[in-house]
């Protein structure tokens, strides 16, 4: 094959993944290898590629093809989750494009735009992530609601119900007015803002009331208005809900509102007369310890409503309008009611003050823009305690492990503080709950039966005594949807059939699957569910080991996002930079659990590392060869980059170890840029015109297919092409398939790579040499070794880097030599008539005038006695060493102008 003069990502590319499409190279079966098993986080359907994807999905691919290459039978299974909530918000939002409203239509005719959207949209993600590079087992594509994950999600929702673990109940939960749908507590998302505490006044009901307060705090709570009511002040960031108020509390523990104790109150502009209650729930130190309790729309109000038993008075409607229990505002949003019910309280004179007020406000997770609210509703729950006691144990026992450790701490936190689990969704767009409603009479108690199949449900409610006869067409099945975390918590298991076929050939061979990698966002949401899933189907973790990557954000440190408009497009960057580039960029800034400050630069970085290998290797296959005897430097060079490159692959090996693996690409980075490219080559190069010795090429050859190796999992696409340059390979062959096996390093490799070390920095100082004094490299220097060392054995690569004549053993060297140490070992190169040497003796009295100027600064300090007397003991020490030093370089400068003089 012709290997072109410049590298060209969008050919080499797209050429080699559909090679490896072609050849099924991706594809992964059981058989007697060791099994390297990744689920794929599923991406939402709807979605496109953004940052936050190229970095896991590199992780991945790169973990992948590392596992390939050490002869495992690495299976990544790719896929899709159905993301009820934006889909469903996607879907709505066309059809009112449409001028159709989602109520307009029937469940089945929404579902099925639902099914054309998703049909339509929903393979675009993972065919990007083909531009990446992504070497999924493509034949093995799930989506959350196939047929077989649909079937194995409502097997466990009905096992769960039959071992009594998922319940339904009247709770106080999360809603999200927009999507409609009630939401799980990890769903919502806490802003801290600015917004306003209001003072109203709730006027005592009872025309005889004689108050008394301790002394001191008449001030404080005791408030009559101009015709001598008495009233007392609520304070409350939300004076909207003040039409669901049911009582006012106080706490009985708090003297100075005692005075309230047995009397009613009118809640202003609403003129509803409520009971004052008391409980030790009351901050007394909050306000005017006075709380105004509404039951429907707090969830700790709704706990002292049960308590009390109070009256609940749900005023907002689904869509956060207000509804006709609150008799006011009716159909109005709720926010435009929070401004409007103020000007009507001033109106009104009920309000006392206003107050600005930091405040902590829940918003959906979904849409972002959409404060939640607190709802009192029936939804389906599932018992959680059983779970975190089944979960605790293997990542505090280190059967799985996390990297970084660090989410140890918090995901044994979320577990010992965790709530029951809302899974029901009031959405179309999902797994249908299987759950059957039975006819009652008004006002009893509702029943139901959860069952798989419609058949099944009327089986069982046959079974109820006084429905023996019921039909089907009285059942009616239950509306809601399951959260769709409630299918992706199953995904290591059902991705293998490990629900509808337990102990099947696939389960017992991919699973536990080894590693997962994710942000540590969906710790709660998704990570700690899966492993409670494991446990309790399969009694084994899901995986082995978890990689939390970080978020990635702008140089600038902002998080990246559309609305900030700093997130660049992946595939732009990907035709821009070419994947492996791009990859390289990504995780060049990628450390595990930390965020990732991506710049474009590194991208741009990535590009040029792709250049540099490219060309080195057009530089070594543009060799002439010959059959000659190979010269002793090339021999050293050969033996010294063998023991390099054992040394970087056990580190890399340890680095994987510790998935410390933007670490584990720089050290094959610098392996490759510092020591192979600027050293070894250099060391073997033949002179200009001249072939290089076969034995030589081979070596080099060699050593750039391990070096190839080495980076594939990176940079997968130009490791391939030229892999496949380097020798004739046959049909369907393949650097993925190629194992890196190198022997860890000896103590000779360290000795050897320890000494080629001190010879770069020989080389280095007669280069500094060269540069100092302006003499060109063609020009042949001798080099003085002023005693014996342990460089001699390598004089050969020596001579040739630094272009040296000759290297002697001197007791004294050359009076126009410019000296350098290596160590402790002083090494001369004579100048001779090589120098100028009026311009260099100008030149060094110039430096000699510097320095006893410096030095008669530093004398003039350390004579001052209070400097000396005062000064910390550190400064007066370092002082005395500029002296020290000063005047060892100013005799030997004068030495050195003496010799010049002399010459």
């Amino acid at each position: 094959m012709e290997l072109a003069s410049k590298y060209d990502p969008q050919a080499v590319e797209s050429k080699w993944y559909q090679y490896w499409l072609d050849n099924k190279l991706f594809s992964s079966k059981p058989d007697g290898r060791d099994p390297y098993t990744i689920v794929i986080p599923p991406p939402n359907v709807t979605g496109v590629l953004h940052m936050g994807h190229m970095l896991n999905n590199t992780i991945q691919d790169i973990l992948v093809r590392r596992a390939r290459m050490e002869g495992k039978n690495a299976c990544w299974v790719p896929g899709t989750d159905h993301a009820s909530i934006a889909t469903e918000a996607k879907v709505v939002n066309r059809l009112a494009e449409q001028g159709i409203k989602k109520r307009d239509l029937t469940r089945e005719q929404f579902l099925e735009h639902a099914w054309n959207w998703t049909n339509e949209h929903g393979g675009i993600i993972l065919k990007q992530l083909r531009r990446l590079g992504a070497s999924c087992d493509w034949d093995r594509t799930a989506f959350t609601m196939d047929e077989k994950r649909s079937e194995s999600v409502l097997k466990v929702f009905v096992d769960l119900y039959k071992k009594g673990l998922i319940y339904r109940g009247l709770r106080m939960v999360n809603w999200d007015p927009k999507a409609q749908t009630v939401l799980s507590t990890e769903e919502v998302i806490y802003r801290d803002e600015k917004s306003h505490l209001f003072n109203l006044r709730y006027y005592v009901a009872d025309a005889d009331v004689n108050p008394v307060v301790p002394t001191g705090c008449e001030g404080e709570v005791l408030h009559q208005d101009a015709d001598g009511r008495y009233y007392a002040v609520v304070a409350t960031t939300r004076p909207e809900t003040i039409m669901g108020d049911t009582a006012m509390c106080i706490n009985p523990k708090d003297p100075k509102n005692q005075w309230l104790r047995g009397h009613k109150v009118i809640v202003p502009l609403v003129n509803r007369v409520i009971p004052v209650i008391e409980d030790r729930y009351v901050d007394i130190e909050f306000g005017t310890g006075c709380l105004k309790v509404t039951p429907a729309h707090d969830v700790n109000d709704y706990a002292l409503g049960k308590t009390h038993n109070l009256e609940t008075i749900d005023i907002f409607n689904p869509d956060g309008t207000i509804s006709e229990a609150a008799g006011m505002y009716v159909g109005m949003d709720r926010m435009d009611v929070r401004k409007q019910i103020v000007e009507d309280l001033k109106a009104a004179g009920l309000v006392e003050k206003i107050e600005d007020y930091d405040n902590k406000v829940g918003y959906s997770e979904r849409n972002q823009d959409t404060a939640v609210e607190p709802r009192l509703c029936k939804q389906w729950f599932l018992s959680m305690k059983h779970f975190a006691d089944i979960a605790m144990p293997p990542v505090l026992e280190g059967k799985i492990k996390f990297h970084p450790t660090k989410y140890v701490t918090t995901y044994r936190n979320w577990l010992e503080n965790i709530q029951d689990w809302c899974i029901s969704r009031q959405l179309w767009w999902g797994h249908r709950i299987p759950a059957y409603f039975l006819p009652t009479a008004e006002g009893e108690e509702e029943k139901y039966v959860v069952a798989l199949t419609a058949e099944e449900a009327l089986e069982e409610a046959r079974k109820i005594e006084g429905y023996e006869n019921i039909t089907a067409d009285q059942l009616v099945h239950d509306e809601d949807a399951l959260d769709t975390w409630f299918s992706s918590w199953l995904w290591p298991v059902s991705l293998f059939d490990g629900i509808n076929n337990p102990g099947n050939e696939e389960i017992k061979y991919y699973y536990p699957t080894s590693d997962l990698v994710t942000g540590p966002d969906i710790i709660f949401f998704w990570v700690a569910r899966m492993i409670m899933a494991g446990e309790e189907y399969m009694k084994d973790v899901p995986f082995r080991n978890v990689y939390f990557t970080g978020i990635v954000r702008d140089k600038l440190g902002r998080k990246m996002s559309k609305s900030l408009g700093n997130s660049p497009d992946p595939i732009a960057l990907i035709e821009k930079y070419g994947a492996d580039g791009v990859r390289m960029g990504m995780m060049l800034s990628a450390p595990a659990g930390n965020d990732i400050l991506f710049d474009e630069s590194l991208c741009e970085q990535g590009r040029n590392f792709n250049n540099k290998i490219w060309n080195a290797f057009r530089l070594v296959k543009g060799w002439q060869v010959a059959d000659t005897e190979q010269p002793e430097a090339n021999n050293i060079a050969a033996k010294w980059f063998e023991a390099k490159l054992k040394q970087t692959n056990a580190e890399v090996n340890d680095l994987f170890s510790k998935y410390r693996i933007s670490e584990a690409l720089m050290a094959v980075y610098k392996l490759f840029w510092d020591e192979f490219s600027s050293w070894y080559l250099e060391m073997v190069k033949p002179a200009y015109g001249q072939p290089i010795d076969r034995t030589s090429y081979e070596q080099t050859l060699a050593f750039f297919e391990t070096l190839l190796k080495m980076l594939h999992p990176f940079m997968p696409f130009i490791t391939e092409e030229l892999w496949q340059h380097i020798y004739d390979r046959k049909e369907s062959e393949s650097i993925m398939r190629a194992e890196l096996k190198l022997d860890a390093p000896t103590a000779d490799d360290d000795a050897i790579v320890a000494a080629i070390e001190n010879v770069k920095l020989i080389v280095a100082g007669v280069r500094t040499v060269r540069n100092q004094k302006n003499i060109p490299n063609k020009d042949a220097l001798e080099l003085q070794a002023l005693q014996q060392n342990n460089y001699e054995a390598y004089a050969s690569v020596i001579k040739k880097m630094a272009n040296l004549s000759a290297i002697n053993v001197v007791s004294e060297k050359d009076t126009t030599a410019a000296a350098f140490m290596v160590g402790t070992d002083e090494f001369a190169v004579p100048l001779g008539d090589m120098i100028d040497v009026a311009a260099e003796i100008e030149k060094q009295e110039a430096q000699l005038k510097h320095l006893e100027g410096f030095l008669a600064g530093i004398k003039k300090k350390l004579s001052n006695e209070k400097f000396v007397a005062h000064a910390p003991e550190a400064v007066v020490a370092l002082e005395r060493k500029k002296q020290s030093d000063s005047e060892e370089k100013i005799a030997a400068l004068k030495e050195s102008i003496a010799a010049l003089k002399n010459k």
